[in-house]
């Protein structure tokens, strides 16, 4: 017992119980912590992964390199998954049309299934963000109220209050928001295009993207006050209040002193 108990007291006890207890806690973690859609692989067949290389190696391979790796013109796509290129192939982003500070939004140069390929042999490639489902990125299931809360926190600084967009730096700009679908909007949080940063699910959890989702689809519709000003928010209100009202102010004390003399 005596034995027992000087062990006990080495002062090397608490450095032993604490790495086991952090062991403990992250087995626990690994175990029982959700999975997250950043690493769900796309389930694609063979056939889609083998027609998809073709087309990458037709369109995209003279800027990304023929395995993907990148090169001095594009950068590598191992492991930024089928939702990446289904946003940038989706919107028109790319193939780029033309050297610039950013890529424009031009017509869709694929269908549907020549993208879906072309996202599986990405996935293929590394595991990355998934294509989110449509329960993830339908308008009707998510909170408007919460959503314009966690925009105008996080996304409202760049795509202006209301989503209708903005310049930025060095010739880049955040585009209007009102055109874009639900699952672009979606997929643009999870992989951050170009000067947009990422919002995995651990920024901003898959409801709360959905969240926001429902707000930007409530916006550039008519304007429940009349004009919107275009949607440009408080300050183009303020002024447009002072030069109206300051106006009306200044033009009712001139025709009062007229009056009076």
């Amino acid at each position: 017992m005596k034995a027992l108990a000087a062990r006990r007291q080495d002062r090397r006890a608490p450095i032993v119980l604490l790495l086991l207890a952090l062991l403990l806690t992250g087995g626990l973690y690994a175990v029982l912590a959700p999975t997250s859609a950043d690493a769900t692989p796309v389930q694609a067949s063979t056939d889609d992964i083998a027609t998809g290389e073709k087309l990458f190696q037709a369109n995209c391979a003279s800027c990304h390199g023929p395995a993907a790796s990148g090169t001095a013109s594009g950068p590598s796509l191992i492991g930024v998954g089928a939702a990446a290129v289904d946003f940038q192939v989706g919107t028109g982003r790319m193939p780029m049309q033309m050297s610039g500070p950013q890529a424009q939004v031009k017509p869709v140069q694929f269908d549907q299934d020549q993208i879906n390929q072309l996202a599986a042999f990405v996935a293929s490639l590394g595991a990355g963000p998934a294509i989110p489902t449509a329960e993830q990125v339908d308008p009707a299931l998510g909170s408007v109220s919460n959503g314009m809360l966690i925009f105008r926190t996080n996304c409202a600084m760049c795509h202006n209050a209301v989503g209708a967009g903005g310049a930025l730096s060095q010739g880049k700009f955040a585009p209007n928001l009102w055109e874009t679908t639900p699952t672009h909007l979606y997929e643009a949080m999870l992989t951050g295009p170009q000067s947009m940063p990422v919002f995995n699910d651990a920024n901003i959890t898959p409801e709360e993207k959905r969240d926001i989702i429902a707000f930007i689809d409530q916006q550039g519709g008519t304007s429940p006050g009349g004009l919107d000003l275009g949607a440009l928010g408080p300050v183009s209100e303020g002024l447009w209040a002072w030069v109206v009202g300051m106006g009306l102010l200044i033009g009712a004390a001139v025709w009062i002193g007229a009056k009076s003399s």
